[in-house]
C-alpha cells in the first residue's frame, strides 16, 4: 500500500524550475509554482485582461484575475474605465483584499500610483525638485494636479502674476514645486509661480547686463495701479511712475494705458543691485513745450480752454499737455474780486502770450489783453442772509472760536507737506503769486 502512495507522489522534474511535475509517469505543468506569493498592502504587476464599464480584470498570475473597481482606477471623478487603461496594458495595483465575500481579488490601481506619488513627492520637496503633473479640476481658490495624489495649486501660485481665468489651464501639464506636505491628511500644496521665478532669474539677471539708461525698448503693460504702471521687458518688470505717462496732467494711469497693451518706454534710470527699473512713457512722444518755444512768440493770440480756477487766477490748456496762468490782474480790465466772477472750468477763452519762461517751463497769459474780448460775468451764489424780523442766535459759549496763535499757525503752514494738486507758484512780491505755465 505504501509503494503505492509513494508511486502516486508528484515529483519535479529535474531542470524544470518546479514548473514540471512527474505523475503517475506522466509530465504535467506544476500550476502552483506559477503563483507569485503576495499579501494584502503589497503592489503587484499585471496586464489588462478585460475593460468592463464598472470594473477591469488584471492578470497578475494568481488563480485568478484580479478586480480593480472603476473608482479604483484614478483620483479623477467620475472616470471612463476605456480612457484611464487599454487591453494589454501593463499595471501596478495595490492590493486591497486577497478574497471578497464574492471570493474576488479586489486590486487598486490609483492606489498603487498614490504610494508611489508620495514617494516621488517627498523626494521632490526634499530636494527642491519640480514635479509634473495635469490639471484635472478648477475649484474655489485654484487648480487640483493629478500627480498620483491630488495636489492643491493655489491661484495666486499659478503664475508670476494673476490669472483672470483659470479655466484656461484645464488639461494642461505643469510643472511645480512642492510648497507644502502632509502625509496623514494626504494634503499637497503647490507653486507654479516658484517655477516661473527661478526659470526667469537668468533671464531677469541678462536682461540687466543688456540695458543702459537713454536706451528705447519694447514691452507690455502688466499691471497698473495708483503711483504708475508696470512694464514687462520680456522677463522682468519696469516701472512708469505716474509722472513720466504724460505731458499733461494724469489723474490715474488707467486713464491712458490698459494691461496687456503694447508700449514703447525710454529707460530713465536702473537700480542693478535691488533690480530695479525706472521707464518714461513721455520721453518717447513729442514734447508739446517744444513746439511752444519754438511756434509762438511773445504777444502771440491764441485759443485755450480753462481747466482749472484758483484763488490767484486761472489756468489755461493752449496745447495738449501745456497750460498757462492767466493771472486774476490779467482776466478782466475791470477789477475782479474772485476769478470764479469771470471765468469757469471749461470755458473756451482766447488769451495772449506774455511771457514765455523755457527753463521753468512756465507760461504767463493774459486774457483782457486780448482786443474785443470781453468775458461774462458768472454770478457768485453768496450764503443766504438772516431774516431781519427773526433775531439771531447767540452763539453757544462752548462754540466761540480760540484766539489765534499766529506763530503756531505759521510752524504748522511750514511743517505741512506741499500739496501736489496745486501748481508751485513763485511768488513775484509778499502778497500774490507770479503767472505761471504749470497746471
Amino acid at each position: 500500500m505504501n509503494a503505492l502512495v509513494d508511486n502516486a507522489s508528484p515529483k519535479v522534474v529535474e531542470g524544470s524550475n518546479g514548473l514540471l511535475l512527474e505523475v503517475d509517469g506522466q509530465i504535467v505543468p506544476n500550476y502552483d509554482a506559477t503563483l507569485h506569493p503576495f499579501e494584502e498592502g503589497e503592489v503587484v504587476t499585471g496586464h489588462v485582461v478585460r475593460i468592463d464599464q464598472d470594473e477591469v480584470l488584471v492578470d497578475i498570475g494568481y488563480k485568478s484575475e484580479g478586480v480593480i473597481p472603476a473608482n479604483e482606477l484614478s483620483i479623477r471623478k467620475s472616470v471612463d474605465p476605456h480612457e484611464e487603461v487599454q487591453l494589454g496594458e501593463e499595471v501596478d495595483a495595490l492590493v486591497l483584499t486577497k478574497e471578497d465575500q464574492d471570493g474576488r481579488l479586489i486590486i487598486s490601481k490609483k492606489r498603487a500610483r498614490f504610494e508611489k506619488a508620495w514617494r516621488r513627492i517627498e523626494a521632490a520637496a526634499e530636494s527642491g525638485e519640480p514635479v509634473e503633473g495635469t490639471v484635472i479640476e478648477v475649484v474655489k481658490g485654484g487648480l487640483i494636479i493629478d500627480l498620483g495624489v491630488r495636489g492643491f495649486l493655489p491661484a495666486s501660485l499659478v503664475d508670476i502674476r494673476r490669472v483672470p481665468n483659470l479655466d484656461e489651464y484645464m488639461g494642461t501639464p505643469i510643472e511645480c514645486k512642492v510648497i507644502e506636505l502632509n502625509r496623514s491628511r494626504n494634503n499637497v500644496v503647490l507653486s507654479r509661480r516658484a517655477v516661473l521665478e527661478e526659470e526667469r532669474k537668468e533671464v531677469r539677471q541678462q536682461i540687466l547686463d543688456r540695458l543702459e539708461p537713454g536706451m528705447v525698448v519694447e514691452g507690455q503693460i502688466s499691471n497698473i495701479v495708483d503711483f504708475g504702471a508696470f512694464v514687462d521687458l520680456d522677463g522682468i518688470d519696469g516701472l512708469i511712475h505716474i509722472s513720466e505717462l504724460s505731458w499733461s496732467h494724469v489723474n490715474h494711469p488707467s486713464q491712458i494705458l490698459e494691461i496687456g497693451q503694447t508700449v514703447k518706454v525710454k529707460v530713465l534710470d536702473i537700480d542693478r543691485d535691488r533690480q530695479r527699473i525706472s521707464l518714461g512713457l513721455k520721453q518717447t512722444q513729442e514734447d508739446p513745450w517744444q513746439r511752444i518755444v519754438s511756434t509762438y512768440n511773445i504777444g502771440d493770440e491764441l485759443e485755450g480752454t480753462v481747466t482749472k480756477v484758483v484763488t490767484f487766477g486761472a489756468f489755461v490748456e493752449i496745447l495738449d499737455g501745456v497750460e498757462g496762468l492767466v493771472h486774476i490782474s490779467e482776466l478782466a480790465a475791470h477789477h475782479v474780486e474772485n476769478p470764479r466772477e469771470v471765468v469757469q472750468p471749461g470755458d473756451e477763452i482766447r488769451v495772449k502770450i506774455l511771457e514765455i519762461d523755457s527753463e521753468r517751463r512756465r507760461l504767463s497769459l493774459s486774457a483782457k489783453r486780448v482786443e474785443g474780448q470781453v468775458l461774462p460775468l458768472h454770478p457768485i451764489e453768496l450764503p443766504a442772509e438772516q431774516p431781519q424780523d427773526e433775531p439771531a442766535p447767540e452763539p453757544a459759549a462752548q462754540a466761540t472760536a480760540p484766539p489765534v496763535d499766529l506763530e503756531q499757525e505759521s510752524a504748522l503752514a511750514e511743517a505741512a507737506p506741499e500739496q501736489p494738486a496745486d501748481p508751485p507758484v513763485a511768488p513775484a512780491d509778499d502778497t500774490e503769486p507770479a503767472p505761471t505755465g504749470d497746471g
